[in-house]
């Protein structure tokens, strides 16, 4: 863990100049204050005050004097920034005069969660693996969803014409101190996947924070823009940000049993139950956008039902091979524009309630190859997720579970907003209506 001594030494040795604040607002949108060094004094003693209604993002409530209180072990350097005059960052928790968290603030509601779970004696951590594509820019440097490459699954170069960058995108995250265990490219043309290791959940919720924040950065470098947009092109593969959880008791993985069915332990069953039984209010958060459901219902191995399987396919939940302590869950709804404090909070909530209350799963569907469904005695397909954002904001303010995770305060004013997100969708007439309906009416 860092001190104050040793960061404000850093800032000396390094020839840091800046420092850049960052939080989240209520809807993911990464928010930022730069200070100059002479000001990180001030800082590290918690007194940075700024204007909080940007924490309610576009809502701007009311304005309202809060604190930034940096987080120090989310210090670093940012290393694609000049090395002369360096820029420096924290993570921070939003707070009041006294020292209160915010009710409203990301960070403090997964830690509310996460606290609570660890009273009990648990520990959430979480693998995530974080797909996005790489596009070309205009003459402008305005994005488009334009490649020049038809590389597939795992594919390298020439196919792969992101190489270069998704390296340098590696390299730059081990340099912050990322454990990187993987990258490849995804499915679709232009779509890349790289994978980091697992962390309890509040240092996974800043891991991707700072993730997405350096592959945009190094994607402008090599003249592209990268986004996390679930599904930026019609006939190919969305991306997702699928989460490998584990839970541990007293410092036990508590999915494992060898003498279980499978290997898994009754909590792992239950753990799933919590999930399936509120993830339909949970698609509010986890799937945050109106174009978030276009990935969920066109196939391509994204979920559409609420089901769960130890076979690879399209199940909402896939229980890996690996087993003992390495025993974990993937839960593949989750698309990389949710802000990941929310979605981790509301996750482990659901898993928590499931095995408080031994919420049964179901059958497991039993996917086969090429995609065919071979069902188990009583196994069903499962209920559908929500077809839109405004079904799914619709659940969300009757869920009851997500009314005591997130308040009834943010509940009101997230799912009020993302009803208005849809409306002013539905307002829209695409290409699509004016092809088919102009010359048949």
């Amino acid at each position: 863990m860092k001190t104050k001594k040793e960061i404000l030494q850093m800032v000396q040795d390094e020839d840091v100049e800046f420092i850049r604040l960052q939080f989240m607002d209520m809807f993911g949108s990464l928010k930022n204050v730069a200070v100059t060094a002479g000001q990180l004094e001030r800082v590290l003693q918690n007194r940075y005050v700024f204007d909080g209604s940007c924490l309610y993002g576009n809502l701007r409530r009311w304005e309202e004097d809060l604190y930034l209180y940096p987080d120090l072990d989310t210090f670093v350097i940012l290393p694609w920034r000049p090395q002369q005059g360096k820029v420096a960052r924290f993570l921070c928790d939003v707070c009041r005069a006294d020292g209160t968290p915010v009710a409203l603030d990301s960070r403090a509601v997964l830690k509310r969660v996460t606290e609570k779970a660890a009273r009990e004696g648990y520990a959430f951590c979480v693998d995530p693996e974080c797909e996005f594509f790489l596009f070309h820019t205009d003459e402008n440097g305005i994005p488009t969803t334009t490649t020049h490459e038809q590389a597939g699954y795992m594919d390298i170069s020439p196919l792969d014409l992101g190489e270069n960058a998704r390296r340098d995108m590696v390299l730059t995250l081990e340099e912050m101190g990322f454990a990187i265990e993987a990258s490849h490219h995804e499915t679709a043309p232009a779509q890349h996947e790289i994978d980091f290791g697992c962390e309890e959940a509040v240092r996974t919720a800043d891991n991707i924070v700072t993730f997405k924040t350096a592959v945009r950065s190094i994607a402008k470098r090599h003249g592209l823009h990268a986004t996390f947009m679930p599904k930026p092109k019609a006939g190919v593969a969305g991306s997702g940000m699928h989460m490998t959880v584990q839970l541990f008791h007293n410092g036990v993985n508590c999915f494992a049993d060898p003498d279980g069915a499978q290997g898994l332990s009754r909590e792992a069953g239950w753990f799933m139950g919590g999930v399936m039984a509120h993830v339909r209010a949970m698609c509010a958060v986890t799937n945050p956008l109106v174009n978030s459901y276009k990935r969920l219902h066109s196939g391509f191995e994204a979920p559409g039902r609420i089901n769960w399987t130890t076979k690879n396919g399209s199940a909402l939940i896939r229980v890996p091979s690996a087993r003992g302590e390495d025993t974990g869950i993937e839960l593949r709804f989750p698309d990389p524009s949710a802000n990941p404090y929310l979605t981790l909070a509301v996750c482990l909530a659901a898993g928590m309630e499931g095995i408080a209350n031994r919420t049964e799963p179901g059958e497991e569907l039993a996917i086969q190859e090429c995609g065919h469904t071979e069902y188990k005695a009583g196994a069903q397909e499962g209920e559908k997720l929500p077809q839109t954002l405004w079904e799914a904001a619709d659940e969300m303010e009757r869920d009851d579970l997500m009314k005591q995770t997130l308040g009834g305060d943010f509940i009101r004013l997230y799912a009020a907003a993302k009803k208005a997100e849809w409306n002013e969708y539905m307002s829209q007439v695409s290409e699509w209506e004016v092809e088919k309906y102009l010359y048949r009416t």
